[in-house]
């Protein structure tokens, strides 16, 4: 029995295993939810591996095709391959939460929150309390949508598309780095538009009543109504805004 294990685990199916550790590692080590400051580098580390450990009997005939032999220089390459594929694959998801970032901080201009300081909740940096409850929300139904399944879903089928045994031009990967860039930060804008015209019409209506009536300070009069306007219109708003974002994070991991 042992024999038949170390002749079906040899070197060459360690080797492909760990080429597949590499791109599944790496782009969980940055794709939303799983790349969380909040999440411990043990736990990450333990899914990644884990998660190797559960496609590799799917996945290995791909790599040990793309395994010409076990010399070093192709060992090097075929490493610095999969981490590149796997690292563009987590940031074109990372594009998502970073654009959601940025308009939920446009959106905290816009009710006059900007000045307040939020926690923490995704990275390691404060953000306003606006886009701290739509990172956090976001990223929590992510995971209650079962979203994150769609990632290893979309790893294994990365093989198909993306084989190890093609060398990939990082002016390419640049380039469709930048269009999903552009893309969710597309989406971003779809999201905080409301929020961009409830600013510039309650920053014109101030405007003009402080030019009628000079004397009285109308900016500070009318600070707590422009903050409970726009709660309020997040309280409206914020469950079609999160359904937005998470339609199109699903048709970039469908199709993406």
């Amino acid at each position: 029995m042992s024999g038949l294990l170390a002749i079906a685990i040899g070197p060459e199916t360690v080797l492909a295993t760990f080429l597949l550790f590499c791109r599944i590692g790496a782009c969980l080590m940055v794709i939303p939810g799983f790349s969380s400051d909040r999440v411990s580098m043990q736990i990450r580390l333990l899914i990644a591996v884990s998660s190797t450990f559960a496609m590799a009997p799917m996945l290995l005939p791909v790599m040990r095709a793309a395994m010409p032999d076990m010399a070093l220089a192709t060992t090097v390459r075929l490493i610095a391959g999969e981490l590149y594929i796997g690292l563009l694959i987590g940031l074109m998801g990372r594009a998502f939460i970073a654009a959601l970032e940025t308009i939920g901080t446009l959106m905290s201009m816009a009710m006059g929150m900007n000045n307040i300081s939020g926690m923490p909740i995704d990275g390691s940096e404060s953000l306003p309390p606006i886009a701290s409850i739509l990172t956090l929300t976001a990223t929590t139904m992510i995971f209650i949508t079962d979203q994150h399944l769609e990632i290893f879903r979309g790893l294994a089928l990365s093989y198909t598309r993306l084989p190890p045994s093609i060398a990939v031009s990082p002016i390419s990967g640049l380039e469709q780095f930048v269009d999903q860039l552009a893309s969710a930060f597309n989406l971003a804008l779809r999201i905080g538009s409301p929020f961009i015209v409830y600013g510039v019409a309650v920053n014109f209506a101030i405007g003009i009543t402080n030019r009628l009536t000079p004397q009285i300070p109308v900016y500070f009069i009318s600070m707590p109504l422009i903050i409970t306007g726009g709660l309020y219109l997040l309280f409206v708003v914020i469950s079609d805004l999160i359904r937005v974002f998470l339609d199109g994070y699903f048709t970039w991991l469908q199709y993406g």
